[in-house]
């Protein structure tokens, strides 16, 4: 039986820009909403403490999970997409 020959360049640069804007919404959270920008949020309330403080508390970690997820299944979608799916 042949092989498909995939396209490698374009794989990998679809995953490069997954990976890039992963992380791009990982720095703006952590970095941004917990310390930046935290003066900002100050002012508004979630659950008894300001949202600056809440995304460097509880925020950051949600979003992470939240990321992990959409990795996944956006490169299941990735891996079809170029034939490489299980």
């Amino acid at each position: 039986m042949a092989e498909e020959r995939v396209d490698t360049t374009e794989y990998w640069k679809a995953n490069v820009r997954l990976i890039v804007g992963c992380l791009a919404v990982w720095a703006f959270v952590s970095y941004g909403c917990a310390i930046l920008f935290r003066p900002l949020l100050a002012g508004i309330p979630v659950g008894g403490t300001d949202l600056g403080f809440w995304f460097a508390q509880q925020g950051s970690i949600l979003t992470f999970i939240c990321l992990i997820f959409f990795y996944a299944w956006r490169m299941n979608k990735l891996d079809k997409k170029f034939g490489l799916g299980e």
